[in-house]
């Protein structure tokens, strides 16, 4: 298995995981996939078994220290140069879960963000999710304001 960066050619397969990962109301479309790509594609790590996409993590970086919901829809909100790499999805297909993909993916985001001079790495999470991420070193940080697809999230977030 191998991490690479994404190209406009990843879009369908991208769009295709994204959906057999989150509910409708929460995955991102084909259009805000595409406009993330066109912005910031070396902000894609996808983790590939063989050619086939099998995990992922998409986010655009910013100065902001929380995710709020206009990001997942507006890529020019993207600031290259900002301090946080935002963490927008951690996706794997289910027949990959359970074998370390998606650790091995985010272990690849905090090193590049580290190698970027971030001052960290920020996400949102289900209440059931807190522990998973409090492993990387993520720190819940509350309720977020984010009402994203309708759910209630919780602010995690990485400080180097």
């Amino acid at each position: 298995m191998n991490i690479r960066k994404a190209t406009m050619h990843d879009l369908s397969a991208i769009t295709a995981v994204e959906a057999e990962c989150f509910p409708a109301a929460e995955a991102a479309t084909e259009i805000a996939f595409k406009a993330r790509l066109t912005v910031y594609p070396n902000h894609f790590w996808l983790l590939e078994d063989d050619g086939k996409l099998v995990s992922f993590i998409n986010g655009m970086v910013t100065d902001e220290p929380t995710i709020r919901d206009e990001m997942f829809e507006n890529a020019l909100l993207h600031n290259e140069s900002g301090n946080w790499q935002a963490i927008f999805g951690v996706n794997t297909i289910p027949e990959y879960r359970q074998r370390g993909c998606a650790a091995k993916v985010m272990e690849q985001v905090i090193k590049d963000a580290k190698s970027e001079n971030r001052k960290g790495c920020i996400l949102t999470c289900k209440q059931e999710l807190i522990h998973y991420y409090e492993k990387f070193g993520f720190v819940n940080i509350g309720i977020s304001n984010s009402a994203h697809g309708g759910a209630v999230w919780y602010d995690m977030r990485l400080s180097f």
